[in-house]
C-alpha cells in the first residue's frame, strides 16, 4: 500500500490515499494511524508530491485529503515559487482561481464547502503575495467586476480582500522583507478606488443578502484602518455605516468600523466630520441604551451579542476620545456629548469583565495623566497657581498664557467625572503584591498560594492612574477615602471586598500628597482600622483587618519614620499578629515588618524620647516571646529584620553585642550539637539533628543578608565548625551514593543531608557577596574553603556534586576580582572538565549545574582573563567548545550567557598579544557556529547578540588587525590577497550549501551587503531580518524577539519618566532616597 503511493511517476492512487488520510485521523489502532502517519510524512517531504494536488483536489471525496493536498501546494508556493517554471505557476494561479469561482458562484456548494473554500482563499493570497502586482496586474480589477455579477461570488470576494489586508497590513513583519511590504502597501492604496466603489454598491442596498453585508462590513473593518481618509470622509461611506449602527444584526460589525475610524488621526482637516460622527453616533446610542442604564446589570443579564456591544462601545469611546477629545472640548454643544460619553463610559468601568475594564483603565489612565500634566504646568506658573488657589493677582503680561486659563477650564470641565473615576478607582481597586491574604471561590479566608501576574500589572495601572488623579485634588481623593471607611466603622457598608479595595487604595497614593495633610490622613486610617479591629468580631474579619492594617502602614514608612510613638504602636501590633495563627496573617507580619524597618532601621537603635533604651535592645530581650509560635521560615525573616537594625548601630562594641544576643539561641543548640558531636560523629546523623543543623544555617543565612560584613564575629564563631559538618555529610552523601545506586540520591536522607551542604555554601556565598569592598575580611575565608568544598566537589560522584559550589565562586571571583589571578587553575581544575561531562551529555540534564558553570567562566574571562593564556591549547579548546555548547542551548539564559561570553572574549583575544592565534584557530568555527543558531528557529531571542558577534568578526576581518592568514594554507590552492576577501568567499560559500533555495547571486547580495553595512548596527540588523524572510527560515512564526532590542529602550524612557511624578514609585520602592536619620 505505502509502496504504491510513494511511486510518483504515474497519478496517486486518490482512494487509497483517502483511507490513509482517513485512518490518520480515525479512530482505528495506534499502530495503523502511526503507519498513515509516516506515510502522509514522506509524501509533504517529497520535492514532486505537488505535481500530483490537482489530481488528488479533482477526485478526492475526503476533505481532510484535500486539505493535506492543500498543505503540500501551500508550502510550496511559500518556499520554491520563484524556482517553479513560468507555465507552472500560471496553471497553479488559474486552477485554484477557477475553484473559487466555481464554488462560490452557486450558493449550496458555497455554504457545504465552506472550509474548502476559506482555505482555498489562503492560498490564493500565499499566490498573490509574489505574483501581484508584477506580474498579475489585472487581479483587483477582475476581482471587483467577478463580484458585482454574484451575491456569494460578491461574499467570497470580500472574505480574500480582507486576507490580502491582514497579510500585508497586520502579519507582514518578519514574514517579508522591508521593500516587498512597502510595494504591496502601495498596490493596495493605488487600487483601492475599485474596492471602495464595490463596499458602497453593497451597502448602497443593492443587496438585502445579510451574510453579504456582514462580508462587507468585516472587510471594510479591516481596510479603515489604512486607506487614505477621503474614502472615508468625501464619500457616503461614513452615512451608510452610521446607518447599519441601529440594526441588531449589523450593529457589532458597523461599531467595530467605526471604532477604526474613529483611532484615525490626521491633522485638523477632518476635524467638522468627527464631529458630526460622535454627534450622530451618540443620538443613536441613546435610543439603544438610555441613559442613566444600569450598564453593569445589563451586561449581567445580557445575551452574548448585547455583551459585545458593551465590550466594543468601551472600544469606540476609547479610541475616539484618545485621539479626538480636543475637538470636543472647544464647543459647549460638542461638551455636553463628550460628558454624556464620559458617563457611559464610566458606568461600563464598573461591568464585572476584566477585558472590558482593561479597555476602560486603559484609556482613564492616559486621560488623567493628560490632565496632571496639564495641571502640573499650571504649577509651574505662579499666576495660574496663585488663581488656582483663590488668590487674585494682577495680571502680568507674559505670565499667564491662553494655555494656563485653557488648562484650567479643562480641569473644571471634568472635575465631576474625575470625582466619580476616584470612586470607580476607589471601588475597583486591584490586589497589590503584599497583600498575602484572600477571598478564595468559596468565600473562605485563605493564605495565597499562587500570584496572579494580570491582576498585579492590573493594580499598577490603577495604582499610577488613582495618583494623578489624587495629584489633581487631594481634598477630593481624601474625603470619599475617609467617609467610604466611616460607612465600614459604622457597618453601613461592611464587607471584606469593600474594606479590601479601599485600603489597597489608601496603599497606594502613599508619597502623592503634601507631608502635612498626609500625616493627618493616615492618623485618622490607622486610628479607624485599629478601632475596626477591636470591634470587629470573628476570626476571618478579624484577619482580614489586619491584612488591610499590615499593608497601608507597610506603605507609608515617610510617615512612620517621623512619628516614633506610631512606629512602635505598628511594630507591637505587628508582634501581636505573629502569635495569630489564622492562614498568612503570621507570614503577612513578617513581610511588613521587614519592609518598615528596612526603611525606618535607625529609629531602632537610638533610644527615643520617653524610652528607657533603644527598642533593638528591649526587642533582643523578650525574642524567644516574639518568635515563640512563628514557623521555621517566619522567624527567619524576623532574624533578617533584626539583623537591620543592628547593622544601622555605627558603634561597632554595641553592634557586636546586639549581634550576640541575637544569634543566642541558634548558637546555644549549634555548641550543643556541636560538642555531642565530638562525643560521637553518628549524632550528626540523626535526621532531627540533620534538620536543626538546616535551620540554624538557614538562620545565619537571614541575618548575614542583612548585616554584610558586619556579620564577621558570627561567621568566624562557626566557620570552621560548619566546614566539618560539611565535609563529614559530604563524604556520607557519597559513600550512600556509591553503595545504593543512583536512586539513593532521590532518598529523603540524601536530599536533606544535601540541603545542609547547599545553604552552608549558600551562607558562605552571601557573606562574601554582602561584605562589598571589605575584601581583606572576607578574603581569609576562601582559602581554608579549597579542600573541603573545592576538592570535594571533584572527588564526587556526578550526582553528589553541589551546583551552589559554580556559584560560590563566580561571586568569589565577582568579588575579588584579579585578586584571585592564581586560584584560577586550581578552580579550573577542580570543576571544569568534571561539570562539562555531566552538562553536554545531552540538554537535560543537571539543569542548575549548566547556567552557574558558565557564570563561572564568564566570572574568570571578566575578571582573571590573563589566566587563560597560561591554559593548553587543549583546555582552550574545552572553554571554547563549552560556549559553543552554551549558545545552542535552547534555554534561553544559558545562550544568552554564552554569547555574553563569547563577546567578551573576542574583545579581550582581539587587544591581546594572542590576537592572531586565537582567531585563527576560531574565526570560522565561530561564524558557522553563530549563523547556524541565528537561522534556525529554536534561539530568536539571541538575535541581538548573534548580530553583534557577526558585526565584530566582520570589522575585524577589514580592520587589518589580523596580520596572518584565516586560512589554512596546504588546503587552499592559491593565497587570497587579504582576510576580508577570503571571509567574504567563505560566507557565501557557507550560506549558499545552506540554502540551496536561494540562488548566488542572493547570497552573494546579502554578503556584501553585511559588509557594506558592518558600522551602521541598526542597518545591519535590518539587513539581516530581511535575509532571514528570505532564506524561509524563520516564516510563519512569532518574530518578536528579533525586534526586542527596541522594545527594551522604550522601557527605559518609561522609567525615568515615572520618576518625576510625586508617589508614582512608591516610596517602599525607593532604593533610599528616603535616608532614615
Amino acid at each position: 500500500m505505502a509502496e504504491k503511493l510513494r511511486d510518483l511517476h504515474q497519478p496517486i492512487d486518490v482512494p487509497l490515499l483517502d483511507a490513509t488520510v482517513a485512518a490518520f485521523y480515525g479512530t482505528g489502532s495506534k499502530d495503523e494511524r502511526t503507519t498513515a502517519d509516516q506515510i502522509l510524512r514522506e509524501l509533504q517531504n517529497n520535492p514532486d508530491t505537488w505535481l500530483q494536488v490537482v489530481h488528488i483536489l479533482q477526485n478526492s471525496q475526503n476533505l481532510n485529503t484535500k486539505f493535506f493536498a492543500l498543505q503540500v501546494l501551500e508550502s510550496v508556493i511559500k518556499y520554491r515559487w520563484n524556482v517553479l517554471p513560468v507555465e507552472q505557476r500560471d496553471g497553479i494561479k488559474n486552477y485554484i482561481s477557477d475553484v473559487i469561482v466555481q464554488l462560490s458562484s452557486n450558493e449550496t456548494s458555497f455554504r457545504q464547502e465552506r472550509l474548502y473554500v476559506n482555505k482555498l482563499n489562503i492560498i490564493l493570497v500565499q499566490v498573490l503575495k509574489h505574483e501581484w502586482p508584477a506580474r498579475w496586474r489585472s487581479f483587483i480589477p477582475d476581482l471587483v467586476a467577478a463580484a458585482k455579477s454574484i451575491e456569494t461570488l460578491c461574499e467570497n470576494c470580500m472574505a480574500i480582500l480582507k486576507l490580502l489586508s491582514e497579510e500585508v497590513f497586520d502579519f507582514s513583519r518578519g514574514e517579508m522583507t522591508q521593500q516587498k511590504i512597502k510595494d504591496l502597501k502601495q498596490s493596495l492604496n493605488s487600487e483601492f478606488q475599485l474596492i471602495h466603489e464595490l463596499c458602497l454598491y453593497v451597502l448602497s442596498e443593492a443587496s438585502q443578502r445579510t451574510e453579504l453585508i456582514r462580508a462587507t462590513l468585516g472587510t471594510l473593518h479591516a481596510f479603515l484602518s489604512w486607506i487614505p481618509l477621503g474614502y472615508i470622509f468625501e464619500s457616503p461611506l461614513l452615512e451608510r455605516l452610521l446607518n447599519f449602527l441601529p440594526m441588531t444584526s449589523y450593529r457589532n460589525l458597523t461599531i467595530q468600523c467605526l471604532t477604526e475610524v474613529a483611532a484615525l488621526q490626521f491633522g485638523e482637516f477632518y476635524d467638522m466630520q468627527f464631529c458630526k460622527m460622535y454627534t450622530v453616533f451618540m443620538l443613536q446610542l441613546q435610543t439603544i441604551l438610555p441613559p442613566g442604564t444600569n450598564i453593569p446589570d445589563a451586561y449581567a443579564n445580557g445575551s452574548s451579542e448585547e455583551q459585545a456591544f458593551i465590550q466594543n462601545l468601551a472600544l469606540f469611546f476609547t479610541s475616539f476620545y484618545k485621539a479626538h477629545i480636543k475637538v470636543l472640548e472647544s464647543t459647549n454643544e460638542n461638551q455636553i456629548t463628550l460628558l454624556l460619553g464620559i458617563e457611559y463610559l464610566i458606568g461600563i468601568s464598573y461591568v464585572d469583565d476584566t477585558e472590558v475594564f482593561k479597555v476602560c483603565l486603559d484609556y482613564w489612565n492616559i486621560l488623567v495623566l493628560e490632565l496632571f500634566e496639564a495641571h502640573q504646568r499650571n504649577l509651574d506658573n505662579p499666576a495660574v497657581a496663585a488663581t488656582m488657589m483663590g488668590l487674585h493677582v494682577p495680571m502680568i503680561p507674559g505670565i499667564v498664557d491662553g494655555f494656563g486659563s485653557q488648562n484650567l477650564q479643562r480641569r473644571q470641565l471634568y472635575a465631576s467625572s474625575m470625582s466619580k473615576l476616584r470612586m470607580l478607582m476607589i471601588c475597583r481597586m486591584a490586589k497589590p503584591e503584599e497583600v498575602l491574604i484572600v477571598e478564595d471561590e468559596n468565600g473562605n479566608i485563605v493564605r495565597e498560594t499562587l500570584k496572579d501576574n494580570d491582576v498585579l500589572v492590573q493594580y499598577k495601572i490603577m495604582r499610577e492612574t488613582l495618583i494623578y488623579l489624587a495629584n489633581l485634588d487631594h481634598d477630593d481623593t481624601e474625603q470619599q477615602m475617609l467617609s467610604k471607611l466611616s460607612k465600614q466603622l459604622s457597618g453601613e457598608d461592611w464587607s471584606w471586598n469593600t474594606l479590601n479595595t479601599l485600603c489597597w487604595a489608601i496603599g497606594s497614593i502613599s508619597g502623592s500628597m503634601a507631608e502635612e495633610q498626609e500625616n493627618r490622613f493616615l492618623v485618622m486610617v490607622i486610628r479607624d482600622l485599629l478601632n475596626l479591629c477591636e470591634i470587629t468580631k470573628g476570626k476571618d474579619n478579624k484577619a482580614v483587618i489586619a491584612s488591610n492594617i499590615m499593608y497601608v502602614v507597610g506603605q507609608y514608612p515617610k510617615f512612620l519614620r517621623a512619628h516614633w510613638k506610631f512606629l512602635k504602636t505598628v511594630v507591637n501590633k505587628l508582634f501581636e499578629f505573629m502569635h495569630e495563627s489564622h492562614p498568612g496573617v503570621q507570614d503577612m507580619a513578617c513581610d511588613t515588618f521587614l519592609k518598615i524597618v528596612q526603611k525606618c532601621k535607625r529609629k531602632f537603635v537610638i533610644t527615643q524620647i520617653g524610652e528607657n533604651g533603644p527598642f533593638v535592645s528591649e526587642l533582643l530581650s523578650n525574642l524567644p516571646v516574639t518568635v515563640a509560635d512563628l514557623e521555621p521560615h517566619q522567624i527567619h525573616t524576623f532574624y533578617e529584620s533584626v539583623g537591620h537594625m543592628i547593622q544601622s548601630e555605627p558603634e561597632s562594641g554595641k553592634r557586636d553585642e546586639y549581634l550576640k544576643r541575637l544569634m543566642d539561641l541558634p548558637n546555644q543548640k549549634w555548641t550543643e550539637i556541636i560538642g555531642q558531636a565530638a562525643q560521637s560523629v553518628d549524632v550528626l546523623k540523626d535526621h532531627n539533628v540533620i534538620r536543626i543543623v538546616l535551620n540554624i544555617l538557614q538562620t545565619n543565612t537571614s541575618c548575614a543578608t542583612s548585616l554584610g560584613i558586619h556579620f564577621f564575629p558570627q561567621m568566624s564563631l562557626i566557620f570552621l565548625d560548619m566546614l566539618s559538618v560539611y565535609r563529614m555529610y559530604s563524604e556520607l552523601i557519597s559513600s550512600t551514593i556509591a553503595g545504593g545506586g543512583p536512586f539513593a540520591s532521590k532518598t529523603s536522607f540524601v536530599k536533606l543531608l544535601r540541603s545542609v551542604k547547599r545553604e552552608t555554601l549558600k551562607l558562605i556565598e552571601t557573606f562574601v557577596d554582602k561584605s562589598e569592598d571589605q575584601h581583606s575580611i572576607g578574603k581569609q575565608f576562601v582559602a581554608p574553603m579549597m579542600d573541603p568544598i573545592l576538592g570535594d566537589y571533584a572527588r564526587n560522584v556526578p550526582d553528589a556534586r553541589e551546583s551552589e559550589v559554580l556559584s560560590l565562586f563566580a561571586t568569589i571571583l565577582n568579588m575579588y576580582k584579579g585578586v584571585m589571578m592564581d586560584d584560577v587553575a586550581r578552580i579550573f581544575e577542580a570543576v571544569f572538565e568534571c561539570t562539562l561531562e555531566m552538562i553536554t551529555k545531552n540538554f537535560e540534564d543537571y539543569p542548575e549545574h549548566r547556567l552557574k558553570f558558565f557564570s563561572l567562566l564568564r566570572a574568570i574571562a571578566t575578571y582573571c582573563f590573563p589566566a587563560l593564556y597560561q591554559l593548553s591549547s587543549q583546555q582552550l579548546k574545552l572553554v571554547m567548545d563549552s560556549i559553543n555548547w552554551a549558545f545552542r542551548h535552547t534555554e534561553r539564559n544559558i545562550a544568552e550567557t554564552g554569547l555574553i561570553l563569547l563577546l567578551e572574549m573576542l574583545k579581550k583575544f582581539q587587544v591581546s598579544e594572542f590576537c592572531n592565534q586565537f582567531y585563527k584557530t576560531y574565526f570560522l568555527t565561530i561564524e558557522q557556529e553563530i549563523f547556524a543558531v541565528l537561522t534556525d528557529t529554536f534561539h530568536k531571542p539571541g538575535f541581538k547578540l548573534h548580530v553583534s558577534v557577526l558585526q565584530h568578526l566582520f570589522c575585524l576581518a577589514e580592520s587589518g588587525a589580523l596580520t596572518e592568514p584565516l586560512w589554512d594554507a596546504s588546503t587552499v590552492p592559491y593565497p587570497y590577497p587579504n582576510n576580508s576577501i577570503f571571509v567574504r568567499e567563505y560566507t557565501v560559500k557557507l550560506l549558499g550549501s545552506s540554502f540551496p533555495n536561494m540562488s548566488t547571486a542572493e547570497v552573494t547580495q546579502f554578503v556584501s551587503g553585511l559588509f557594506d553595512s558592518k558600522e551602521d548596527l541598526p542597518a545591519f540588523k535590518n539587513h539581516i531580518r530581511d535575509f532571514l524572510v528570505q532564506s524561509k527560515e524563520f516564516s510563519a512564526q512569532d518574530n518578536k524577539d528579533l525586534y526586542a532590542e527596541e522594545a527594551a529602550a522604550q522601557k527605559e524612557r518609561e522609567r525615568q519618566r515615572m520618576l518625576s511624578i510625586p508617589g508614582l514609585i512608591a516610596p517602599n520602592e525607593l532604593q533610599d532616597e528616603m535616608v532614615d536619620s
